[in-house]
């Protein structure tokens, strides 16, 4: 039994994957060039560039993997590159007044660059017309147009006059100006004795006895006929007038129409496009229609006031809103939007408080959002950020279905608002990137369907790659590469290679080097850090180590707690001896952040009985569903090995000792089958050797997750109770191509102070923990006599012969009592 127990020994070099140095051509990172193209995501980049190549509608793209592998900064190092190679600059997007509907503002777009000349262009248009029209009004060429329309007005004012004053005269009565509130209009006085009297004076001259009442009657008589010819003759003076300042406002017209046009020349003959032209036709008509505004005073600012109010610039309808400005890009732009709200994302229309107190807007309030800056390029978002955020996810898909972009602001003041804009919709060329978790993408993959029309390629990023010569050169570039970007100290060779193991474990699996290079990242500066500390200017392998162990020792309080607890004998553990039915199995605790192995007990009783394997974590709800699965397959297996030739009559339960939280998982299967097996035989099980591994109905044993971690966490527990060099982890066989221990570990079982088995069956694994033979079954279905298989199956047997003995003698009883009753009903 002996050898064959030592032919289940991992050797040493199996134990702990080494990097040959012979590999690193170098002896310090600075003889090496720096990290230039992507590595370890062949499959997710090549289905990126295949996303944002192919320009048809709904190719966009869903970056999936898991956190911490470097997605965002590839896709922007990707996106980087595509543009370069791309090249062409969109249009700039302005936004202008609409003078016909001034809710429904009008969208220009120019070449890049082009905007801000054009904004530069208005608002040097109309800071000429300010100063200009003044001075064109007050020109000699105006005045004198101005005095040839007035002086023939007054020509004929005048000869109105001077006929109405002779014809008035003949009759007696004198012309005079009447004022009417603010408006002065001819009137008539009669003569009397030569002066002009109000003919209500001289009523009242005729009530006092001192004016002839006949005479007064014929002057009232004249009165009321000359009155109506005056009357007339101011209706006409009046539409006179008005003709007048028609002539006037004609002539003001034309010469500002004539001068403005004069100077917009320059802009239609730089900005050629019917939108332009139209726009500067509308914006000189609007200015036609109100040059009192070249003439009135600014209004001056309300001060004193808790919130921003709206001063109605005159000239603010003329400006133009540069939304989009591409004047410094070189190429699409890349834009990473790492807030995703929706006033950020979408833009916004921005509102201020007028005078009376009410929220207005207008054009030139209009703000562009991130969408609209990537317009014509490329915009990465994240998932989750984006879909927290309310009313971005269904704004998003809209405007990538229906390649149009519309400023809205979401505002759940919307009510409160007397004035609202529809701005004319902005055209999108765009390819959105969105990064994700795999689940949150078939969460939305199969419950909205839009989704797959507006992301029709996935790129999914993976978290390691091959182990080989050419990964282990990419990697120690990377290296370099981050080195140069952050300023570190060079990396000698054997550094090099302790990062490179590290990067191994992290995948668990030697043929892997992990790719999650923000940890990476990470494990150089500390690293970096702790060379300073030593005064050093290479970094060396000890600083290395001292960056992982240190970072273990900041998370790893819990750990320590419950080995604290083990060492006191709180948590019962044994670590020597023997006992039946008892094994120790191994368990990993995962923090998020760290993750640890430790040792737990776990037993089994059985008795006579028909209620098979009771899960005791099950009936105290502290089971997960695969550990459920587990204790069913362990089930299957003892019918399937032992049950053939009679019933499995058997009552046994299998508990985790002294585990108070949820346990899940099927990797300790195995070991519930040693503690089964035991109890049933009665062959006491080494405690000085812990167990890992999943099973399947055939016995044999599966491999499992952390395996390096449960081998340290069964090595630390023994190391702080006492080696007695005997102690040990039995594994999966199928788990030692994973096995990248910690040197101190390595080192104890190469001095043969601890050991670490590995199998293949639940048969060679029974052998080494009793230190007898499983024994193979004969052609006859039974086992070699003093085999474990031999004693379990006997004991079941016999199991089974007591329950059916128990049964009869049982079943006698009642058939005697029912007797008895049924005489004693009789002689009654």
């Amino acid at each position: 039994m002996q050898e064959e127990k030592s032919d289940h020994l991992v050797p040493v070099d199996n134990l702990r994957w080494k990097v040959d140095l012979a590999l690193l051509p170098f002896d310090t990172t600075e003889d090496i060039k720096p990290l230039e193209k992507i590595i370890g995501q062949k499959r997710g980049v090549e289905a990126f560039r295949f996303g944002m190549g192919i320009n048809k509608p709904g190719y966009n793209i869903f970056v999936t993997g898991v956190p911490h592998t470097g997605r965002l900064s590839t896709v922007k190092k990707l996106l980087e590159e595509i543009s370069k190679k791309k090249g062409g600059v969109p249009e700039d997007l302005c936004y202008v007044n609409n003078f016909k509907n001034t809710e429904a503002p009008i969208l220009i777009q120019l070449k890049a660059g082009l905007g801000r000349v054009f904004k530069k262009e208005i608002h040097g248009f109309v800071e000429a017309l300010k100063r200009d029209v003044p001075q064109l009004f007050e020109s000699q060429d105006y005045l004198n147009r101005k005095k040839e329309i007035m002086e023939e007005y007054e020509k004929k004012g005048k000869e109105f006059f001077k006929n109405l004053d002779k014809k008035v005269r003949e009759q007696g009565f004198s012309l005079v100006d009447i004022q009417v509130g603010q408006v002065r209009r001819p009137g008539i006085m009669p003569l009397i004795d030569g002066n002009p009297v109000d003919i209500d004076e001289v009523e009242s001259m005729v009530e006092k006895g001192r004016f002839p009442k006949d005479e007064f009657e014929k002057i009232k008589a004249k009165y009321s006929e000359l009155k109506k010819d005056i009357d007339q003759i101011f209706l006409e003076l009046r539409d006179m007038q008005k003709g007048l300042q028609e002539n006037v406002e004609k002539m003001d017209h034309l010469m500002f129409k004539q001068m403005a046009n004069e100077t917009a020349s320059p802009i239609r003959k730089k900005f050629k496009g019917e939108k332009v032209s139209n726009y500067l036709d509308e914006m000189i008509e609007d200015m036609t229609n109100n040059l009192q505004i070249f003439t009135q005073q600014s209004q001056q600012a309300l001060t004193g006031l808790p919130f921003m109010i709206a001063q109605g610039d005159s000239f603010s309808p003329y400006e133009v809103n540069l939304l989009v400005d591409n004047e410094n890009q070189e190429g699409p732009p890349v834009i990473i939007e790492s807030y995703p709200t929706y006033k950020n994302l979408f833009g916004s229309i921005e509102k201020v408080v007028d005078r009376s107190g009410v929220w207005r807007t207008d054009f030139t309030k209009i703000k562009a959002g991130s969408f609209l800056k990537a317009n014509g390029g490329y915009l990465v978002l994240n998932l989750l950020d984006a879909i927290m955020e309310p009313g971005v996810w269904q704004s998003l898909k809209r405007s990538l279905k229906t390649e149009k972009m519309e400023i809205q602001t979401y505002d759940p003041f919307y009510l409160f608002t007397t004035s609202g804009l529809k701005p004319e919709p902005v055209k999108v060329e765009i390819k959105v990137a969105i990064i994700s978790d795999a689940y949150l993408y078939h969460l939305l993959y199969f419950y909205d369907d839009d989704v797959k029309k507006i992301f029709k390629v996935r790129a999914d990023f993976d978290t390691s790659m091959n182990n080989n010569e050419e990964s282990m050169m990419q990697f120690a570039e990377f290296i370099k590469m981050k080195k140069d970007e952050d300023k570190l100290r060079p990396f000698d060779k054997k550094a090099v290679a302790a990062l490179i193991e590290h990067a191994v474990r992290m995948t668990e699996r030697k043929e892997k080097i992990s790719i999650r290079f923000p940890v990476i990242t990470d494990l150089l500066r500390e690293a970096d850090y702790w060379a300073s500390q030593d005064n050093k200017t290479i970094v060396e392998e000890e600083h290395v180590d001292r960056a992982i162990k240190d970072k273990i020792f900041r998370s790893n309080m819990v750990e320590e707690h419950i080995q604290e607890m083990i060492d006191r004998g709180t948590l019962m553990i044994d670590v020597d001896g023997e006992a039946v039915g008892q094994v120790n199995g191994l368990a990993v605790y995962n923090l998020g952040d760290y993750m640890f192995g430790m040792p737990s007990r776990i037993t089994a009783s059985t008795s006579i009985g028909r209620s098979g394997i009771i899960n005791i974590e099950r009936e105290a709800d502290l089971s997960g569903n695969t550990h459920n699965k587990g204790i069913l397959i362990l089930s299957g297996y003892l019918r399937k090995k032992y049950a053939q030739d009679k019933p499995l009559t058997i009552s046994a339960s299998v508990a985790f000792e002294q585990s108070y939280s949820g346990v899940d998982g099927d990797s300790a299967s195995s070991t519930e089958i040693y503690a089964l097996l035991s109890s049933i035989s009665g062959v006491p099980l080494k405690q000085n050797i812990a167990v890992t591994g999943s099973v399947n109905q055939n016995g044999e044993v599966q491999a499992i997750g952390g395996v390096n971690q449960k081998i340290e966490g069964f090595y630390d527990c023994c190391r702080k109770i006492g080696f007695n060099n005997s102690q040990g982890v039995m594994i999966p066989q199928s788990n030692v191509r994973d096995l990248m221990l910690r040197k101190d570990v390595v080192k104890a079982v190469e001095e043969g102070k601890f050991h670490i088995y590995a199998v293949k069956t639940i048969d060679e694994g029974i052998e080494i923990m009793t230190g007898k033979e499983a024994g193979k079954i004969k052609l006859d279905g039974s086992y070699p006599k003093g085999t474990i298989n031999y004693l379990v199956s006997e004991r079941l047997a016999e199991l089974a012969q007591k329950l059916k003995k128990f049964g009869e003698e049982e079943g006698k009883e009642e058939k005697k009592a029912a007797k008895g009753k049924k005489g004693g009903s009789r002689k009654k």
